[in-house]
């Protein structure tokens, strides 16, 4: 924090070069002009100002005074050459030239806000670069903050990039490894989730509500909020466990479950319910629980799970009844107190930082389940992170059909709907498109999250007059089929924003969103959807790619291993430290996944390290594969999968490809003869067809790749 200025907030001052040097901003307003001004005063700086580009007002007029000095250029092929000469010059007499963006239309959250050519443009130049990631937060601030903290200007400077290194992909791995710097300095991801669920259920208690899709019935938050205080009460009382496990579907139950659970003092734990005895069993031994919130109903619906003993079930439609004048009680307390009172009085505390809030299991898509320690400070930084891409309104309304063990269903349509207000209207199971629909329409839900196959459900059972009111609509957990996204938005026109994400990053990192609108024509749009991709980075995340053999640095717009870091990278896998050891290198994680990133800032997800097969040497991407299997068999890629591919140990190439086949049978010769014609090299024509009753698939609509492959092996 610079001494002489409390609004002011500089990381990385040290990468100021006393030599010449081109800094480029990703934003820069007037009052950060004149922050840069202040702290450069030994130092003589030119504007660099793009030709016939607007500027805010007061920008336009601090750069045109006599003292002064700017340098326009036209960023066009024919000018280079004189851009080159002028920058050289300047920065061999030790100028600081400083780029000036010039006003463009943007989405809220916008990590970079300078259009992609003229950075090209400029990166090209050769002269040493200095990236500045200029942060506003009370641009993109929780609702529940402190608006005094967030009213500060953040410089965060990258490392100094020279010589063959000055290039457009290192100036934005750079650019985004400033950003992290910026964001993870807010003192919002000090707090404890359990507090800022308090005060958001206090803040929109009498204006936001959960729908229950099964009864409909409507639940306010200041009454959910009364609840839970009572219903922790209670959980304290039943176990002296750290952790608690949570058997529920979305719904008024689950979300209730998980708040009280926290209100207790307590770490939820939500367990997938659809997954194998063997693999809960683990799950509730590695979270070490011996207490279980669920619903009478629940149980007697899934007779095929290993339930626990009764006497450690805790059944919420049994005890809230008896608590009714309790409940009553803390409704009209919550309403005269203020939420660091009612936080004091619960014994809640006010700071959480990087201590255990959440434990989530991964799917076991490609193993047995892990636990996945998630903090206070991740789930905070991803509600504040995908929240200030998503920008909702109170008026606006969600869909929660994701399960709760799922980690999108637990911080996308749980704990962010609850901090920021955003009313929920929910149902158990996301299978259901068709009453899903119906659901939608009736309630006028204006954001629905699904995965890709349950986006085919609603092709095939949802009209177009029930999804009138959706504006957005944003899949994961699998990769967008563009069959179905093309398909879907000539049916609904409204386009599909693809995400990503995984467990380990509370879950969101990228998303897409709809590029911005633009009023005025003058004025470049900085896009913010693209498709094929899976967007930009969220605010405060960093990328860099490596070679997946060697873990060698590679250019971000290379294909190869996909790094991760910012506050949301989850803290460690429980009680397995040499597996987060593998993962977790220098604050960077390693999340498995192959992909590139374009010149706009795209990235672009190339397939999972476990789908891809090394035969001969040769990297075999399944998916790609898949998609080229589809195309030759006619198959439908709005259905449900009919076909699957997998890697199985040869011993003559290293692995061999078994396709796995739950539609008509295929004649082997047929489809080998059309891969080709495809130009689809033969190492990757699958070694055999394996016909199968079905794919084998997850509960969250993720392909099984474990069943997939002990199913190919059998």
């Amino acid at each position: 924090m610079a001494k002489h200025d409390p609004q002011l907030e500089l990381h990385g001052k040290e990468y100021i070069p006393k030599t010449g040097v081109l800094m480029i901003p990703n934003q820069l307003r007037f009052e950060d002009l004149l922050h840069l001004e202040r702290l450069l005063e030994d130092r003589n700086i030119i504007y660099l100002i793009e030709h016939g580009m607007d500027y805010d007002p007061l920008l336009q007029a601090h750069l045109e005074k006599d003292d002064t000095e700017a340098l326009e250029f036209l960023c066009e092929e024919g000018q280079k050459d004189v851009f080159k000469r002028e920058v050289h010059h300047s920065i061999a007499n030790g100028d600081v030239l400083i780029f000036v963006p010039g006003t463009c239309s943007v989405r809220s959250g916008q990590n970079m806000c300078v259009p992609a050519h003229v950075l090209k443009f400029i990166t090209s130049s050769g002269a040493p670069l200095l990236p500045l990631f200029v942060n506003h937060p009370e641009d993109s601030c929780l609702s529940i903050e402190n608006i005094a903290e967030t009213e500060r200007i953040v410089l965060s400077f990258g490392k100094i990039l020279e010589r063959e290194a000055a290039n457009l992909p290192n100036f934005q791995e750079h650019m985004l490894v400033a950003g992290e710097k910026a964001f993870s300095n807010r003192p919002v991801l000090k707090s404890h989730l359990a507090y800022a669920l308090l005060r958001g259920l206090k803040k929109h208690g009498g204006s936001t509500q959960i729908i229950d899709g099964v009864d409909e019935s409507d639940l306010r938050f200041d009454k959910l909020l009364a609840a839970a205080i009572v219903l922790s009460k209670h959980i304290s009382k039943q176990t002296s466990k750290k952790r608690v496990g949570i058997i529920l579907p979305p719904g008024r139950a689950g979300l209730l479950a998980n708040l009280a659970v926290l209100f207790a003092g307590k770490i939820p734990v939500n367990l997938n319910f659809t997954a194998g005895d063997k693999a809960v069993e683990s799950c509730i031994k590695q979270a070490d629980l011996d207490r279980f919130i669920t619903v009478d109903p629940f149980v007697r619906k899934m007779t095929r799970f290993a339930w626990p003993p009764n006497k450690q079930l805790i059944l919420v439609e049994r005890i809230l009844p008896t608590l009714k004048l309790k409940i009553a009680l803390w409704l009209g307390i919550s309403k005269i107190l203020s939420a660091g009172a009612l936080a004091s009085i619960l014994k809640i505390p006010k700071k959480g930082g990087t201590e255990e809030a959440v434990l989530l299991f991964t799917s076991g898509s490609s193993g047995d389940p892990k636990g996945v320690i998630l903090s206070h400070r991740n789930i905070l930084a991803n509600v504040n992170q995908f929240g200030s891409r998503i920008d909702l309104r109170s008026s606006d309304r969600m869909l929660g059909c994701l399960p709760l063990f799922h980690s999108f269903g637990c911080t996308v349509t749980m704990w962010y709907p609850v901090i920021e207000g955003v009313s929920l209207v929910t149902y158990p199971s996301p299978v259901e498109t068709q009453k899903l629909a119906e659901l939608i329409e009736k309630f006028k839900v204006s954001v629905v999250l699904a995965t890709p196959t349950f986006l085919r459900g609603y092709l095939r059972k949802a009209t177009v007059e029930q999804f009138e009111t959706v504006k957005l609509v944003i899949t994961g957990a699998e990769k967008l089929p563009n069959k179905v996204a093309e398909t879907f938005e000539k049916k609904f026109s409204i386009p599909v924003l693809e995400g990503y994400g995984l467990t380990e990053t509370s879950p969101v990192s990228n998303v897409n969103m709809p590029d911005p609108e633009d009023p005025d024509s003058r004025k470049p749009v900085i896009p913010a959807h693209r498709q094929g991709s899976v967007g930009h980075t969220i605010p405060g995340v960093a990328i860099r790619i490596t070679d997946p053999d060697t873990d060698e640095p590679m250019p971000l717009n290379q294909a190869g291993m996909i790094w991760l870091r910012g506050p949301n990278i989850f803290e460690g896998y429980l009680d397995l430290p040499e597996k987060t050891e593998e993962v977790i290198q220098n604050g960077w994680f390693k999340t498995g996944d192959i992909g590139r990133v374009d010149a706009d800032g795209f990235l672009y997800i190339e397939g999972r390290l476990s789908r891809f097969s090394k035969i001969g040497g040769e990297m075999v991407p399944h998916e790609t594969l898949e998609a080229a299997i589809n195309t030759a068999l006619g198959l439908d890629s709005e259905s449900e999968r009919k076909i699957a591919v997998v890697g199985v140990p040869d011993e003559a190439k290293g692995e061999a490809i078994v396709m796995l086949n739950a539609g008509d049978s295929i004649d082997t010769t047929d489809l080998r003869y059309k891969l080709l014609d495809q130009g689809i090299p033969a190492l990757w024509i699958p070694k055999s067809i394996r016909d199968i009753d079905e794919i084998p698939m997850l509960a969250s609509g993720k392909l099984d790749i474990k069943g997939c492959e002990e199913t190919a092996k059998g």
